[in-house]
């Protein structure tokens, strides 16, 4: 027997990030899950507040302290775990444990690794060492050689022969990795990747060759299965991470199948791994030609779509297996009577696809490599390619009804461009090319993407052109069917028809075409499934499941869809807790969302699971199978909630706030009017009409004007013009992406303080609520600003007004469920900007911060349950919350890392602390900054800014930092008395310059603040910005946020920083 484990400490990956994202809630969930269901205690440090594996009702003790080898040994010091999992943290939490083992404190406080040995872990994560130890026993590697400086990467490339592949040992997401076919090139990419890795592996670039995935399990006792086989779309050099993935693989013949295998359990073997793996392989098109390129010896994000893609519960086992359980002793938990033991059967199709928000970014590369750009994913799941395929292009939420049928959505200068040297809408251009008479053999030469799958895109494009056709007479019933099982969905084949959606519904249901339930029961129906974890298909007879012979108490509740800035895994945090109190309260729940990162996609969340896409036709097809009471839109973000009205006209219950309020709220035009008959301050505004009209009162009300669309997420084309010339190109933006609903233009008031107020109303009476304050002055989108509970600089008096005006407003929309305000206050002044009649980002946070969980509250309102008016004063708190953002700007090459009205940042983190200092700096430190620091870069702007940040440049010198500075800001410094050395900009290509600096790594921080709202042009600030980006110095480009951040190393050092839990901060 193993030893028992007492007490287990599980590290987090902290905040959701480009490359690490909501698989890793979803894994430490499971996790943590299976060692309470041990009886374990444990031990969690994340300091995403926003997750799940956060909740109080998981984890024993939870940290919500960076995941860095300095706390983490302070948590391990006091806390005494005899066991560590470094396995569910993603790359963060891998390199934590890699620096603790070589700092010798695993040894130093009797802590063992649970599941693969740090020696094994060694071996996958040093290129080196891995080439090494594969050859040993004859499995095939790229040709390569590992370097830790440029001259030497020079000689490997040269040795080599170009075109060579570039990739960083220790790395997460293809950081730093990329294609190199000239000295030139090369220098560029090992420069910045060697500034977040200490090592590069220069090897031979396989051009063409298909890269296929297995997901692998293995027990100590040698045991070893291989849970799920998957092939990319994409050839070799686009991320796994960018590309469409498809499982179980389609194109490999059963000898190249089982060949894989046997190399992926031998590899397994040899590395010695326990729980979980991910092994990728690049395969030769036509020959049996293959290299290991590289092995994940932790859960990783092909690990939970392997997951979700079975049923096949990988992080759970892994769990048990790194604690010593065999994998024949364990239960198959969706068949509940075969072993773990055991290699699922698939009888459907799954495609995962990226989502990317590249259109936020200015200046930003459009173009897929090696490294990672994308910031979420879906899966669908169908009975042939073509159904999957379209299905997973809808639930990206992008725009587009399918493949084909998207009229003027893409344009492509140059086909043959775009197929070779790929953008994120390469998959567009396929359907596009073969329109232009391209032959599909020309198109994989250009692409290299199997001949089998363009076969299938060529079979959507002749069906797209056989609906057109029929557009006069409508579908037959065998077009129609064909259609259906090819993926087409009723919008698409009516805006192929010129029809609507309603009427193509009705012929559908007239020719009595409907789509079946089916299961995933991990052994293609082999043995009878114990599964609720179901799909729709109309690649069906009959239904898996028969129907309830009588209705169940059934809530129907819509999940966020994929992941993207604006909507990440705090409504997966809304949308678990929604369930879990509806489930408390005796309701059989219903999930629907296609998110495979997520933990609300996991079959025992809910007591039924559709992975299906967030679409009226889908709801409605579910909803005529499940009967159920009504559907909550208000918990997974904007996406359910532009589902209400639609849902609302087509008969169907939705249940909290009227669906006429939550219209109210979203058309601006409406929202201001209502204000207006409030008598509640708004900024003046005006309903963009027509050009001369939004000028006329830009002029009136003077400029900055800010310009808002309606119904979107995230600041969508929100933008603030500063003359009149922005403002057209603003407006022409934003009637772009809100064509069917009013563009607002409003006064923008500069240095106001912004505020917002996360609620519950009880039929329009507040029942609970939190203030909010921004750190920065508004301009900076909510998203991506630094909040604190409760307010620190904020007046009492304004308080009051917030909640007065908060009140009259839940009052008048009669809401009855959560609910979103944001404000501008100046001295004493409070105006509204927008409300939304859903829960927000925020939620988790204030719920976590003033120990409230106000999505319960929210339920128990929405399902009219009586709810106590709750007293819960943010101002009684003895300790202070802090929630930062988290910004992904090194991997989107070229992009600008500047704030603005339009959202940017990927994740956030937040922390508590005595006092406000403490809080903020343990989550700046949790997003990327670093103590101590020695010197810091100044380019102040504006002599405004320079001359309010006068003082806090004295404090930095006073603490003995080396002061840089660009021209002005030296010269105003140096007048004032304050030391200073000169650099030049980047563009007087003179030395000692700014660039270099940075490049060298001589500049520990850097303070950039914009001269205007949206620089537009390739300034001087713009390149030292991206330089620091590149380079992963710390930014701050926000002049109250930098000020804060002054004031908080001047007071507080990293010893100063309290090691608490989340448990120990008591709520009076």
């Amino acid at each position: 027997m193993p030893p028992r484990f007492e007490k287990v400490l599980v590290l987090g990956s902290g905040a959701l990030k480009i490359g690490e994202a909501g698989e890793f809630d979803y894994s430490g969930s499971q996790a943590v899950k299976a060692l309470k269901d041990l009886g374990i205690r444990t031990i969690l440090v994340n300091p995403n507040i926003a997750t799940i594996q956060t909740s109080d009702y998981l984890a024993d003790e939870v940290y919500l302290l960076p995941v860095s080898p300095y706390f983490v040994e302070q948590v391990i010091q006091k806390e005494k775990p005899n066991g560590i999992f470094l396995g569910f943290g993603g790359q963060t939490a891998l390199n934590c444990g890699l620096a603790l083992d070589q700092a010798g404190v695993f040894e130093r406080y009797d802590v063992q690794v649970l599941g693969t040995s740090i020696q094994a872990i060694r071996e996958t994560e040093d290129r080196d060492l891995f080439v090494r130890k594969l050859t040993e026993i004859g499995v095939r590697v790229p040709r390569s050689i590992a370097t830790t400086g440029l001259e030497d990467a020079i000689r490997a490339a040269h040795t080599i022969g170009y075109p060579v592949m570039l990739r960083s040992g220790y790395a997460l997401g293809g950081l730093g990795s990329g294609l190199c076919t000239n000295d030139e090139e090369l220098q560029q990419r090992v420069s910045r990747a060697l500034a977040h890795s200490p090592q590069v592996l220069v090897e031979e670039y396989l051009t063409g060759w298909k890269e296929i995935e297995y997901e692998v399990v293995r027990d100590r006792f040698d045991n070893c299965v291989t849970v799920c086989n998957m092939e990319n779309f994409d050839p070799m050099g686009i991320h796994t991470g960018e590309s469409i993935v498809v499982a179980p693989s389609q194109t490999l013949s059963n000898d190249e199948y089982h060949q894989l295998r046997s190399i992926s359990i031998k590899v397994v073997r040899h590395l010695g791994i326990v729980g979980e793996c991910n092994i990728q392989f690049a395969l030769h098109p036509s020959s049996d030609d293959y290299r290991v390129i590289e092995v994940n010896a932790r859960l990783s994000r092909s690990s939970a779509l392997a997951s979700k893609a079975t049923g096949y519960p990988l992080a759970s086992v892994a769990a048990k297996l790194g604690l010593g359980s065999s994998l024949v002793e364990m239960r198959n938990s969706v068949t509940a009577s075969t072993s773990a033991c055991f290699e699922p059967a698939l009888d459907y199709v799954v495609v995962k696809a990226p989502r990317w928000d590249l259109q936020k970014f200015r200046l930003v590369s459009k173009r897929l490599g090696s490294g990672m750009k994308s910031v979420g994913e879906v899966m669908a799941i169908g009975r042939s390619f073509e159904e999957a395929f379209q299905k997973a292009l809808r639930m990206l939420d992008i725009g587009v009804s399918g493949l084909v049928g998207n009229a003027g959505k893409f344009q492509f200068r140059d086909l043959e461009s775009e197929l070779r040297d790929p953008s994120h809408e390469r998959v567009f251009a396929i359907p596009e090319a073969i329109k232009h008479g391209y032959p599909i053999q020309r198109i994989h030469e250009l692409s290299h993407i199997d001949l089998w799958f363009l076969q299938r895109i060529e079979h959507i494009v002749k069906l797209e052109h056989r609906i057109r056709a029929a557009s006069r007479t409508g579908c037959s019933s065998g077009l129609m069917l064909e259609a259906k099982q090819a993926g087409f969905a009723d919008r698409q084949i009516a805006d192929l028809q010129r029809s609507d959606e309603t009427k193509i519904r009705k012929q559908r249901e007239t020719l009595g075409i409907f789509p079946c339930v089916k299961q995933i029961d991990t052994l293609a129906a082999e043995y009878p499934a114990q599964t609720n974890y179901l799909y729709l298909t109309y690649n069906g007879h009959e239904d898996d499941i028969a129907p309830h012979a009588e209705p169940l108490k059934s809530i129907v509740v819509l999940g966020s869809g994929p992941y993207r800035i604006g909507s990440s895994v705090e409504f997966d945090w809304c949308s678990v807790n929604a369930v879990k109190t509806l489930r408390e309260l005796g309701y059989h729940t219903v999930i629907v969302n296609c998110n495979p990162e997520t933990v609300s996609t996991d079959y025992n969340e809910c007591d039924t699971l559709y992975f299906e896409e967030l679409s009226l036709e889908t709801i409605l097809g579910i909803c005529s199978k499940e009967r159920p009471l009504g559907v909550i839109v208000a918990v997974g973000g904007q996406v359910p909630n532009n589902l209400a009205f639609p849902l609302h006209e087509a008969g169907i219950r939705i249940l909290g706030t009227p669906v006429d309020s939550i219209d109210a709220a979203e058309d601006r035009h409406r929202f201001s009017r209502l204000l207006d008959q409030l008598g509640i301050a708004q900024p003046e505004w005006t309903e963009a009409v027509s050009l001369q009209d939004v000028q006329a009162f830009a002029a009136r009300v003077g400029y900055p004007v800010i310009v808002r669309p309606s119904y979107v997420l995230s600041g969508a084309a929100m933008a603030v013009a500063s003359n009149s010339r922005e403002l057209e190109q603003y407006l022409h933006r934003a009637s772009g992406i809100s064509r069917k609903y009013p563009v607002v233009v409003s006064k923008f008031f500069e240095n106001s303080k912004e505020l917002e107020i996360d609620a519950v109303a009880s039929k329009g009476e507040l029942v609970a609520s939190a203030i909010s304050e921004h750190v920065e002055n508004a301009g900076v989108h909510s998203g991506d600003a630094t909040l604190v509970v409760p307010p620190q600089r904020t007046y009492l008096e304004t308080i009051r007004r917030v909640r007065k005006i908060t009140q009259e407003i839940a009052r008048s929309l009669r809401i009855d469920g959560p609910f979103n305000i944001q404000f501008l206050a100046k001295g004493n002044e409070v105006r509204v900007i927008e409300c939304n009649l859903r829960a927000s980002r925020s939620f988790p946070f204030v719920s976590k911060i003033l120990k409230t969980n106000f999505i319960a509250q929210a339920i128990k309102v929405i399902m009219g349950h009586p709810v106590p008016k709750l007293n819960n004063s943010s101002l009684d708190l003895d300790y202070v919350g802090v929630k930062a953002p988290h910004f992904s700007f090194t991997r989107l090459d070229g992009a600008d890392p500047t704030l603005g009205v339009e959202m940017a940042s990927t994740g956030e983190v937040a922390c508590l602390g005595n006092d406000f200092e403490e809080a903020f700096l343990k989550a700046m430190l949790s997003v990327g900054y670093r103590l101590p620091i020695r010197s810091v870069l100044l380019s102040t702007g504006p002599i405004e800014a320079k001359a309010t940040f006068l003082e806090k440049s004295r404090m930095l010198e006073r603490l003995g930092l080396t002061l840089y500075a660009t021209h002005g800001t030296a010269r105003f410094l140096r007048e004032n008395g304050v030391q200073v050395t000169e650099l030049y900009w980047p563009l007087e290509q003179q030395s000692p310059n700014v660039l270099e600096y940075l490049t060298q790594r001589r500049i520990d921080l850097v303070l950039n603040i914009p001269k205007n709202y949206q620089e537009e042009e390739l300034t001087n600030d713009y390149l030292i910005r991206r330089r620091a980006a590149d380079f992963g110095i710390p930014l701050l480009t926000d002049i109250q946020l930098a000020h804060r951040f002054v004031e908080a190393i001047s007071c507080k050092r990293i010893e100063d920083l309290e090691v608490k839990s989340y448990s120990s901060y008591a709520h009076h």
